[in-house]
């Protein structure tokens, strides 16, 4: 491994500026790549064999293109979908995200806990399978929203979306008696990427306050130690974002802050 690895991080669109926005501060030695796979959005709307019939393909062309140290498949629903076939297929090291679930159903103190993804991502075997084995007796509450993410694209795009139209895909993660403390949701699985860029609005339209779980801090962790240390002097190294649609991006200044400061190319 060299002082100043290639990265390169992968979504159907922007929610993946949420978790390279935390591999960033983690790994700030690091070359960046960023590729959006726009022509394929939304990717909650596709099955399972279609997500892996676009994703192994087109991944291949993207590693023979720019040599990445690491890749980080920054989508839930792209990561429960493919990620076994991308490993047995490339050998460049993955780190993907999928849903946490174990570590919310931990922290719960009511038991309750929703899980906010798009609609592939809940249907999943590979989310079941983490309820199964990791919900520790909580009531998991699976909730597949349609919209949600093409809303926070829309948002960071500077269109205007409306509170309604974001609480009526937050609503039915919010169970129990909102009265009563002890017998409601109290935590939120954030299983899209997309889902943080509306953070700040999701917590003043919540019906009572819960903890949501962004497991991007989680995957930043992941990703710096499969690369190894690094030297605290080397200088800041570039960044670059390509959309699969070929589109010019036009949002340099509203991207800067999740590239650390970068300009990107």
């Amino acid at each position: 491994m060299t002082n100043s690895p290639t990265i390169l991080v992968f979504d159907s669109g922007l929610g993946g500026l949420t978790v390279l926005r935390e591999v960033v501060a983690a790994r700030p030695d690091a070359h960046y790549t960023y590729v959006a796979d726009d022509a394929f959005f939304p990717y909650g709307h596709h099955s399972e064999d279609e997500i892996i019939a676009r994703v192994v393909p087109l991944m291949g062309e993207l590693i023979a293109t720019h040599k990445p140290d690491l890749v980080v498949i920054a989508c839930n629903t792209m990561s429960v979908s493919v990620m076994s076939h991308l490993r047995a297929a490339y050998r460049v090291p993955f780190v993907g995200t999928v849903p946490a679930i174990k570590p919310a159903c931990a922290q719960s103190k009511t038991r309750r806990v929703s899980v906010l993804g798009t609609k592939a991502t809940v249907k999943r075997e590979y989310t079941q399978a983490l309820i199964r084995d990791h919900s520790q007796g909580c009531e998991v509450t699976l909730v597949g929203s349609p919209e949600l993410a093409t809303l926070a694209e829309a948002a960071l795009s500077g269109t205007t979306v409306d509170d309604s139209d974001i609480f009526a895909e937050l609503k039915p993660c919010f169970v129990g008696n909102p009265e009563d403390t002890t017998a409601r949701t109290d935590t939120i699985v954030l299983a899209c990427t997309h889902y943080p860029l509306l953070l700040d609005r999701m917590e003043r339209l919540a019906p009572w306050p819960v903890q949501w779980i962004d497991p991007a801090p989680a995957i930043a962790r992941r990703v710096s130690d499969l690369l190894g240390p690094y030297g605290c002097g080397i200088a800041q190294t570039g960044a670059e974002m390509i959309f699969t649609s070929n589109r010019a991006h036009g949002l340099s200044a509203t991207l800067t802050p999740f590239f650390g400061g970068r300009a990107v190319a």
